[in-house]
């Protein structure tokens, strides 16, 4: 069963992945978009509101583009890697993977990493949550206020739901992959 052709591939579904399970796993690879649209579009040049040094709108485009625009596209391939544990990418490597290619991932080389991921981005996200207006983050001089304000607290809002979504799918995971030993 294809769920979609990547370079001529089909990336077929793993087995027994209950459809809440599958939408809880594009639910988190989602999440980070607003927040990396928000930083893509400051790259482009973007008036967010800030007036502090490095995200004053005179400094984009510019070099600084660079950072926002990577650590936009590194956080949603952290988010991406999710799908692997609905995937069958994710239970066995591609044959197309040199030297490494067909063999099964083991359950935990999966599941550890996923975990700790899904602890440490919650624990990031949560502690953000409460310290949002504090003068070391939005609440400092410089912040954006009003509308923008509002507009960069939206965008980031979806990240609290990540490490709770990701935690929901690994736990999903290893219990597929232990049932199926």
């Amino acid at each position: 069963m294809a769920d979609t052709l990547v370079a001529g591939t089909p990336v077929t579904a793993a087995p027994q992945v209950s459809r809440s399970i599958r939408l809880a796993a594009h639910a988190a690879a989602l999440t980070l978009v607003p927040s990396g649209l928000w930083r893509i579009a400051i790259a482009l040049g973007w008036d967010s509101g800030f007036t502090d040094e490095f995200l004053h709108p005179g400094n984009f485009p510019g070099a600084g583009s660079f950072y926002l625009v990577g650590l936009s596209l590194f956080a949603e391939a952290l988010g991406l890697l999710t799908l692997g544990l609905i995937h069958r990418w994710g239970e066995e490597l591609p044959r197309s993977v040199p030297a490494l290619g067909g063999r099964r991932i083991p359950v935990m080389v999966a599941v550890i990493p996923a975990s700790l991921g899904a602890a440490l981005v919650t624990l990031i996200t949560v502690t953000g949550a409460f310290t949002w207006n504090d003068a070391d983050n939005m609440g400092a001089a410089g912040s954006p206020e009003g509308g923008h304000y509002w507009l960069m607290t939206a965008c980031y809002l979806p990240l609290l739901a990540w490490g709770p979504l990701l935690a929901v799918v690994t736990v999903a995971y290893y219990r597929r992959r232990r049932r199926g030993r």
